[in-house]
């Protein structure tokens, strides 16, 4: 007899993953569909996260959390505006551990396919299964969100996204640094456990600057690093591929639908990730959104009445009116604060230095911002 499965999910990133993890546990039967892309040898990835409590909570009831050498803590958050403006963060104002944890990013896949591979209630497939639900985790390009006649409303920023890891004279300190520079934003964050001396780097720039940077040589473009970062951690050497993508805000018009019913079955559809959402990295949220999207959309179907289907359309829009609202706020500050950084004239420039300075002072305010970014309610 052929198998039958409840959930199909199309994506098998970091979203992807945990989400089927969360599925399996309340006993659906969930298939795994990689994305469609190319099979050829994977360059390494250079990428690094910056999660909140909340999702660290999230991937250590599942297991996945992975060691302290690849998820280091942050204790404080430097960002320096372009002149005198700066804002501090820090874990003891704050009560808690750490701001929170940068990880590595092959480090927890690896932990989250390891995790799969022992939960007999996922099983991988390599070709579309039918199922009750659809759930498309499969990137900001997705090609079955195209397939579902779905809007994705792209908004391009003039800029692109660096990536790469540096090895640096001086230990990072578990700080996280962001530059606000007149040419980009530039990002430290720190790698290799609380004594490491390694960053990841995310350099947002502007277009037309992104190709040259990525064509220097490895040691002209350390010493371009070095020279924007001040030089606060020394001598600076790159000890990775350099990766560059374009940056955009991006929302789906629909986060879910209906299929044609398969017998007297119905059959549906969802989006989570960043097959639903894009925003700019300059706050380090877009991984915490989706895991955020994973938890919501398990918890919803975990919550259903005894008699709904994972296939009901009411209960999808729940979910989809509800991750909506929370990601809300994050777009409108990330591109705001793109959009106001992005400018030159002297009158905007004295503006949002004079704002980064009465944000420095305004306690309460400062301390609502930075737990609601920890993923503290």
């Amino acid at each position: 007899m052929a198998q039958t499965f409840d959930i199909c999910i199309r994506g098998t990133g970091i979203v992807g993953k945990t989400l089927a993890l969360l599925l399996a546990r309340e006993r659906l039967k969930v298939a795994l569909l990689p994305a469609p892309g190319p099979r050829g040898a994977a360059a390494a990835d250079v990428r690094a996260y910056a999660l909140n409590a909340a999702s660290r909570h999230l991937l250590e009831s599942l297991r996945s959390w992975p060691d302290e050498e690849h998820a280091t803590p942050v204790r404080t958050m430097q960002v320096q505006g372009d002149h005198d403006g700066a804002v501090h963060f820090d874990a003891a104002t704050q009560g808690v551990d750490a701001l929170a944890w940068i990880v590595d990013v092959p480090a927890l896949e690896a932990r989250l396919t390891e995790a799969v591979r022992y939960q007999p209630q996922v099983e991988w497939v390599e070709s579309p299964v039918p199922a009750a639900l659809t759930v498309v985790c499969e990137g900001r390009a997705s090609s079955t969100r195209q397939e579902f006649g779905v809007d994705f409303q792209v908004t391009p920023y003039p800029q692109h996204a660096i990536a790469t890891r540096l090895e640096c004279e001086r230990a990072h300190g578990q700080v996280a640094r962001q530059w606000f520079l007149p040419d980009g934003i530039l990002a430290f964050l720190p790698l290799g456990g609380p004594q490491g001396n390694s960053v990841a780097v995310v350099w947002s720039v502007l277009q037309d600057q992104a190709a040259p940077l990525m064509a220097l040589p490895p040691e002209e473009f350390a010493k371009k690093l070095q020279a924007a970062s001040q030089e606060v951690l020394g001598k600076l050497v790159l000890s990775a591929e350099r990766a560059a993508w374009p940056l955009q805000l991006a929302k789906a018009d629909r986060w879910c639908g209906a299929l044609p019913a398969s017998g007297k079955n119905p059959r549906s559809w969802v989006l989570a990730g960043d097959a639903a959402h894009n925003v700019h990295p300059l706050a380090g949220q877009g991984l915490n959104l989706g895991l955020a999207d994973a938890q919501a959309l398990a918890g919803m179907l975990q919550g259903r009445d005894y008699w709904r289907s994972v296939a009901d359309v009411r209960l999808l829009r729940r979910y989809e009116r509800e991750r909506k609202a929370a990601l809300l706020p994050m777009g409108l500050a990330t591109d705001g604060l793109q959009q106001l950084f992005s400018r030159h004239e002297g009158p905007l420039q004295a503006l949002r230095n004079w704002g980064m300075k009465g944000f420095e002072l305004s306690g309460p305010l400062k301390n609502f911002v930075a737990r609601q970014a920890m993923g503290i309610h």
